[in-house]
């Protein structure tokens, strides 16, 4: 008997890549939604007996589409795949009557072991053929690039999120990337999320291998320090100026440690990357952007607006890949996955 299968998930990447984990033998008949709204439609039409869902999409997210299925009682089994990993996160699915959660990018072996546990699918786990019948990302469209650099940053955003999580003991809230691709002095104009009339402070790390080069920068709005000082549980022995510099060292060595580590493990190869180095302390945000790295070259920049709600604090993290890297990114990202 036929299953039918919805991939529920904003990026047209994550949903090819889900679709070609599907194994082989079992019996599906698959229909996409690229937000909540779109699927909820879709379960009520009868097309969603199993659905696979993202956290993070617009218009209507995982949380919200969930708490309607669970409110209305939709006949629909969820299983979560996202690059938000939290334990919060996982929890506050389960609650809602999620059946399990799969970290993204989607592991075929832990795929299998979740359909079995819950009487879904039982025979061989191979997708080979699956993955034949999965069309290929374009590689001269310039809204399917930006795609695939998007689920990219998704996914290192949530192990980075996730460390931060860990280290604070608070829920990370995690936005839909920023992703744009941009002349050096449409830089400023491309960060979305930070106040052009607040004053920040920012650090930067370099990295490089297999060709690939960027810099990634923490932005922290100054406003925010006293609120993460007291997070971070630091002792009172030190000056006010001394706890502010080892807590912007202190989150962004999480945040950039982790997201490298993520970029790694797609990119499949092994950055090696520079000191950190303070951009700035107590000022604007376009003196922050004159230097960076690659201030004089066209770039794919990546923001990732992060903020801990219950604290009122706000900080991004941004990924600048110069033009010479960008298409051996699409390439090393397409290629791992086809």
């Amino acid at each position: 008997m036929t299953t039918p299968v919805l991939i529920c998930d904003d990026s047209s990447f994550a949903r090819k890549q889900m679709q070609r984990s599907i194994p082989d033998g079992w019996d599906v008949d698959i229909s996409f939604a690229e937000h909540g709204q779109e699927a909820l439609e879709m379960i009520r039409a009868g097309k969603a007996d199993v659905m696979f869902l993202d956290l993070n999409m617009p218009i209507m997210d995982g949380y919200e589409t969930m708490q309607i299925i669970k409110d209305e009682d939709l006949p629909t089994m969820v299983i979560v795949v996202s690059g938000d990993v939290q334990p919060e996160a996982r929890a506050r699915m389960l609650a809602l009557g999620a059946l399990e959660f799969i970290r993204k990018p989607t592991d075929n072996a832990k795929l299998i072991e979740i359909l079995v546990q819950f009487g879904l699918y039982s025979g061989e786990a191979s997708a080979s053929k699956r993955a034949e019948d999965v069309e290929p990302t374009a590689k001269d469209s310039h809204t399917e690039k930006l795609d695939v650099y998007r689920e990219m940053a998704n996914v290192a955003m949530g192990k980075a999120g996730e460390s931060l999580a860990t280290l604070l003991g608070e829920f990370i809230d995690l936005p839909i990337p920023n992703v744009n691709l941009i002349t050096n002095t449409e830089l400023h104009m491309a960060i979305a999320d930070i106040q052009r009339n607040e004053s920040v402070s920012a650090v930067s790390q370099g990295f490089i291998s297999a060709g690939i080069n960027g810099e990634a920068l923490v932005i922290f709005n100054d406003s925010n320090f006293g609120n993460m000082v007291k997070l971070l549980k630091y002792s009172d022995d030190k000056s006010s100026h001394s706890l502010e510099l080892e807590a912007l060292m202190d989150v962004s060595n999480i945040l950039i440690g982790a997201c490298l580590r993520a970029l790694s493990e797609q990119l499949h190869c092994v950055f090696s990357h520079n000191h950190p180095i303070i951009l700035g302390r107590h000022c604007d945000l376009d003196d922050i952007l004159k230097t960076t790295t690659h201030r004089k070259e066209d770039m794919l920049a990546i923001e990732i607006a992060y903020s801990i709600k219950s604290q009122n604090i706000n900080f991004d993290l941004l990924l600048l890949f110069p033009n010479k890297s960008i298409d051996l990114v699409f390439d090393k990202l397409v290629t791992s996955h086809y």
